[in-house]
């Protein structure tokens, strides 16, 4: 599940709430080991999944840095290349 979070700080765009949002409910599925909560345990799993995204865009506003940004669509070209080169399908996780 972990393999999901994706970094997230310098990137031009910047991560988008969604994305924030999305890393920290892989986060929590591996710490909890639910990929869906229980009814009884669902109240904290969702709390504990705004806590982690509210923690983690103070993070990416607070982390400074005189790298040039990253592109998206660079970075996202050469996960895929490492993907078919590590599994030989291309890159694509569909197959």
């Amino acid at each position: 599940m972990c393999r999901n979070i994706k970094t997230l700080f310098n990137f031009e765009p910047p991560a988008t709430e969604l994305e924030i949002r999305d890393a920290a409910l892989q986060f929590v599925r591996k710490l909890s080991g639910f990929a869906v909560p229980s009814k009884a345990n669902e109240a904290a799993f969702d709390r504990a999944v705004a806590e982690i995204a509210a923690s983690a865009r103070v993070l990416i506003a607070d982390l400074v840095t005189t790298a040039e940004p990253k592109d998206r669509e660079i970075e996202a070209a050469k996960a895929r290349a490492r993907s078919a080169e590590r599994f030989g399908r291309g890159g694509d996780a569909s197959i």
